[in-house]
């Protein structure tokens, strides 16, 4: 399995589960390019319903309940205010639209949509007031980097071997098996057999494709970056907007991390090194005005606090506008004339992950003799089985036990771990068991906790993708953590021999 986004840990977590053999590498940190760089959303995709994508938002929707319930603790309800401009689109265009929106798939969840009048909500407070009505309707929330190592996670404890900063290098047919070789970070290669090899690699599918197995075909990928900025809290409430642009793509407003409100996204084809995609100020001034045409009070760019680009690994179906490219998935499977198969995976979204995976393995069937059935959508991830999936139960339990936790740091290890939160407090009886608070809330404890159970290694994947935390800690929690790392990393002081 090449890619440690979340596709790549969804299908290493289900073959797993399946009693297969897995290896998952990953160049660098799981999560560490588009899977973390997302708007962290687990939605059906309302815009897609213009593009005649039904079946795609029909399974998102569907997934949408499914993983609702198997992690309550990173992913719940939002609701989205969407305020209407008469001179973009008809209100009766919304209303079919939030129609097929709540009846393309079962829903019991999360409550259907609604009309507002702005003028009386307190929707409306946030926003102009030339904005007078409006729609409401509940999509979800998710910690994106999390889902993925929560996978990675789950198929490790079913027998997976995940192997973080280790680069696939290229692959040789030999009868009935590919002979791999990865390169880990500051180690000699090794050499693996695979009968399978599955190319999750994101962004960088076709590199794959080209350089480490010599194939020269066409070129079936569309890079599009998406970027989004954070700002400091606009406005008190916990609702979402979703802004209607005049070039007719949608904005995100979301409140974020208890101080932030996030903003995103925008579509730009682009051209190069995936791993160096950074917003442009052309970018951020589109994000401004966006959320400016309806917002009260103007977003500056000079307001920016932190900002994120992704690269979106989009199927090219040849659509001119990259907002209208599919954000389905597409399987090519490349088998015969003696070779193993190569499983490659193109395009999808972190809303479907899970059913990719599914899918993605079921293409495998033929070439897996006596291959279990499907499994995941009734297994938990690691730390959602609480009961009824119930988050806010869990949590009361939790700050009932523990009274000693500070609100917000049980709110957010509550959030973070689920049900895991046990082992990362094991024995502690009082906040001092839990080591030196570094800052923001990040104890020791915690911080060996990430590196020894979900693969942590730096100052980003605890500070960034394990948690947000940078956000709150800046640059004197950064050098913190460096510091306790290196620590860490110190090797333990050898005693002198006898003959010294």
């Amino acid at each position: 399995m090449v890619g440690g986004g979340v596709n790549g840990a969804g299908i290493a977590r289900d073959a797993a589960g399946r009693g297969l053999s897995v290896m998952l590498v990953e160049q660098g940190d799981l999560a560490g390019a588009t899977s973390s760089a997302s708007s962290k959303l687990i939605h059906g995709g309302l815009r897609y319903l213009e593009y005649g994508e039904f079946r795609l938002v029909r399974e998102a929707l569907a997934e949408r309940e499914t993983l609702l319930r198997l992690a309550p603790h990173i992913i719940w309800p939002l609701t989205f205010v969407l305020p209407h401009d008469a001179a973009l689109r008809p209100a009766w265009i919304i209303r079919a639209g939030l129609f097929l929106y709540d009846h393309l798939a079962p829903r019991s969840r999360l409550p259907a949509s609604r009309a507002l009048d702005l003028t009386r909500d307190p929707a409306g407070g946030p926003l102009k007031p030339a904005f007078r009505r409006g729609f409401a309707y509940a999509d979800c929330w998710v910690e994106d980097s999390r889902l993925v190592v929560l996978n990675a996670l789950d198929a490790a404890e079913r027998g997976a071997v995940v192997r973080t900063r280790c680069r696939f290098t290229s692959a040789q047919p030999e009868p009935g098996a590919w002979r791999a070789t990865v390169q880990p970070d500051g180690r000699p290669p090794e050499t693996v057999l695979a009968r399978v090899l599955v190319n999750a690699a994101g962004p960088w599918v076709d590199r794959v494709l080209r350089e480490s197995l010599g194939r020269n075909g066409r070129r079936k990928l569309k890079l599009v970056k998406g970027s989004h900025i954070v700002v400091p809290r606009l406005y008190a409430g916990e609702q979402a907007y979703i802004l209607q642009n005049t070039d007719r793509r949608i904005v995100f407003v979301v409140p974020y991390e208890r101080d932030f409100t996030l903003i995103g996204t925008t579509d730009v084809p682009y051209e190069g090194d995936p791993a160096q995609a950074a917003i442009g100020a052309d970018e951020t001034a589109y994000l401004c005005e966006a959320a400016s045409r309806f917002l009260a009070e103007p977003v500056r760019p000079a307001d920016v606090v932190w900002s994120y680009s992704g690269v979106r690994p989009l199927y090219d179906d040849a659509a001119a506008n990259p907002s209208a490219i599919t954000r389905d998935y597409v399987f090519d499977i490349e088998a015969g004339d003696g070779r193993p198969p190569v499983l490659s995976v193109f395009g999808g979204k972190i809303t479907t992950y899970r059913r990719l995976a599914e899918y993605a393995v079921e293409k495998l069937r033929p070439f897996l003799p006596g291959l279990a059935g499907s499994w995941t959508a009734r297994a938990p991830l690691p730390g959602g089985d609480m009961p009824d999936a119930d988050f806010d139960r869990f949590r009361g339990r939790i700050q009932a036990e523990r009274p000693w936790l500070p609100p917000a740091l049980a709110e957010r290890l509550a959030r973070a771990y689920g049900t895991r939160i046990e082992r990362l407090l094991d024995g502690a009886k009082r906040l001092a068991d839990l080591g030196e608070d570094l800052g923001a809330g990040l104890t020791e404890r915690e911080i060996a906790y990430l590196v020894d159970t979900e693969w942590a290694r730096t100052p980003d994947d605890i500070l960034w993708r394990r948690s947000k935390l940078g956000l709150h800690g800046g640059a004197a929690l950064r050098a913190r953590v460096t510091d306790h790392l290196a620590r860490m990393n110190e090797p333990a002081k050898r005693a002198p021999s006898p003959a010294e």
